[in-house]
């Protein structure tokens, strides 16, 4: 009897560990949709320097294709 119930235990910690996976995955994406929500609205709100960071950019890709 307390076989089964050893491996009732490890059939719900193995569970509890996929669930709490799945929980993390939902979390990051909500965070990254987020995140990329208050970039795009920084971009609104701030063009000029939204420019400069693109033109920052630019110029770093630059270096490395030389």
């Amino acid at each position: 009897m307390s076989d089964q119930r050893k491996d009732d235990g490890i059939a719900h910690e193995a569970r509890t560990r996929v669930e709490t996976a799945v929980e993390r995955r939902r979390r990051r994406a909500a965070f990254l949709r987020e995140l990329a929500e208050a970039r795009e609205l920084r971009a609104r709100l701030h063009p000029r320097r939204t420019k400069a960071a693109r033109m920052r950019q630019a110029v770093r890709m630059r270096t490395f294709r030389a």
